[in-house]
């Protein structure tokens, strides 16, 4: 595989040199949660892809679960992510995860983050797995937006320098092989410019764009996670993908995301006959995110699947607004009519691995939010435990370089990329053409349901590709190298797991086994997924 082959010119001599002492990858609810922490006592700087407002947090309905409410407890929280995680959670971070988390959140609430009320009690919903009503809503679906407005509001408070349109290219290294910051294109110039910090940061996000349908925006290319691999950090349970069971799905609209909250809320998934087929089972629609994709993947096989939301009559547009209104531009009123959907990319659990104060296996490196993996989320995440995990986490690392006494690297101490980066005179004939066979065969043979006849076409196939591929200094084109990268990576670890484990489905192999109990583990060089207990 020709992970390493980013073909672009570039002289040590003549590029910009920038320094902070904490680098953030990413303007998410991860990266910009650990900025504002190290604010107090670091330089930080946060690099950013587009706008610091544009990311899967900006994008997240249904809500962030916490055990705040009377009746809820953190060993509950803790009972429901473990069984949804079927069998593969870390249970040491779910603990964390449990436990920290309200304090969290009662953090992001005192940085104004308003979620919703009743009688000036937090309002809390249910969605799917959960056994209590713990999730936290704001202005009915819009969670992710406000969230993601009182975390940009506060970080523009504290002196965090904030970059744009800066797109990381790789990971640079000193001379004792440690992580000494990054190479970055500056989108408005063009220009190529270095980062040195005393410690990175990685929250760049998931890959959702590898898929044809996805809730994710574009710029989920899993840029961090591909840098992170080529760098030589570990990357751990690459084939388990979370399919979001409910997005509309109608000819000439997004994969816009329909928030689980509704089925918590009490809407129905029909089939075309307009029969409810969750019914007989266990959990009915509020089963695990795994069980409902399937079964509606099944029943797409007969015709169109919907979502009614009758129940709520006119109330629908005041409790889900923004559903209402991306639906009632299609010509859909919602509390009329059901909608269209089906199953769409979503979440990845696995990720760059860590331990639960997010160190990677790379000195200086570390990592939160999606494009990380500590095993929180196990085989199949909890609803709604992202958004919580994202502050859980940045608060952990934040706490861990308290006590780091890190010395800033100089410019002569960096060693270059290890395969040298020059210019190409051959060029792909039709990178966009690549990029979409690479998202149609990442649904149709590493999507809801695998085998191996599936998965051993796609890696022939994605080979094929990037045979094919020889990429331009350009964002477009440096975003399909590392989705080629990191799709043969997941093609690699779904063909090795043999078995069926929350989101990863083989129909050659439809049971649990207790044997791949145990994490998979794949770093660069190595030809093999390795595996770890859990």
């Amino acid at each position: 595989m020709k992970d390493t082959d980013y073909l672009i010119s570039w002289d040590k001599n003549n590029l910009k040199v920038n320094y902070t002492e904490v680098l953030i990858l990413g303007s998410g609810v991860a990266g910009l949660f650990t900025a504002i922490k190290l604010s107090a006592n670091y330089d930080v700087t946060i690099l950013t892809k587009k706008n610091i407002m544009e990311g899967n947090t900006e994008h997240a309905q249904g809500g962030i679960a916490v055990a705040l409410s009377q009746d809820d407890s953190p060993e509950s929280h803790f009972e429901d992510t473990i069984k949804a995680g079927a069998g593969l959670c870390n249970l040491k971070a779910v603990k964390i995860l449990a436990e920290k988390g309200p304090d969290c959140v009662q953090e992001l609430i005192a940085m104004g983050a308003q979620f919703d009320r009743q009688n000036d009690q937090l309002d809390f919903t249910r969605e799917a797995a959960h056994s209590k009503k713990r999730v936290l809503h704001a202005k009915g679906d819009a969670t992710g937006e406000e969230i993601e407005r009182a975390l940009v509001a506060t970080t523009q408070r504290c002196s965090i320098k904030v970059k744009e349109d800066a797109y990381v290219i790789d990971f640079l290294k000193n001379n004792n092989g440690e992580i000494a910051g990054v190479l970055v294109l500056d989108t408005p110039t063009s220009k190529l410019e270095a980062w040195l910090a005393k410690a990175v940061v990685l929250a760049t996000g998931g890959l959702g764009q590898l898929y044809k349908y996805t809730t994710n925006p574009e710029v989920t290319t899993g840029d961090g996670i591909a840098a992170a691999y080529r760098a030589g950090a570990e990357l751990l349970d690459m084939e388990f993908v979370q399919f979001h069971p409910t997005a509309l799905l109608l000819p000439g609209s997004p994969s816009f995301l329909i928030s689980e909250a509704a089925r918590g809320e009490g809407a129905k998934l029909l089939n075309s006959r307009r029969e409810r087929f969750m019914k007989n089972i266990p959990g009915q629609e509020l089963a695990p995110r795994d069980v409902v994709a399937r079964a509606i993947w099944e029943e797409m096989k007969d015709g169109p699947v919907f979502l009614d939301f009758g129940f709520l009559g006119p109330q629908a547009k005041e409790r889900f607004p923004l559903i209402y209104k991306t639906c009632f531009q299609y010509g859909i009123d919602i509390s009329t009519t059901p909608i269209p959907i089906g199953p769409a990319a979503h979440y990845l659990m696995g990720g760059v691995g860590i331990n639960t104060v997010g160190e990677t296996s790379l000195p200086r490196l570390y990592a939160c939010g999606e494009c990380a993996c500590n095993g929180v989320h196990g085989a199949n995440r909890l609803a709604s435990n992202s958004l919580l995990e994202g502050l859980v986490f940045a608060s952990a690392i934040s706490e861990k370089l308290q006590t780091k006494n890190i010395v800033l690297d100089r410019w002569e101490d960096i060693n270059l990329p290890e395969v040298p980066l020059g210019v190409s005179e051959r060029y792909s004939s039709d990178s966009s053409n690549i990029r979409r066979e690479l998202r149609n065969i990442m649904w149709k043979k590493v999507g809801i349901i695998r085998d191996s006849e599936g998965l051993l076409k796609a890696q022939n196939q994605l080979s094929k590709l990037w045979r094919e591929f020889t990429p331009r200094p350009e964002i477009k084109e440096l975003e399909l190298g590392n989705m080629l990268t990191l799709s043969l990576i997941m093609v690699k670890a779904a063909l090795s797991r043999e078995e069926s484990r929350g989101g990863h489905f083989r129909r050659d192999f439809p049971l649990t086994d207790q044997q791949w109990q145990k994490h998979s583990v794949q770093k660069r060089g190595e030809e093999h997924v390795c595996y770890v207990s859990i």
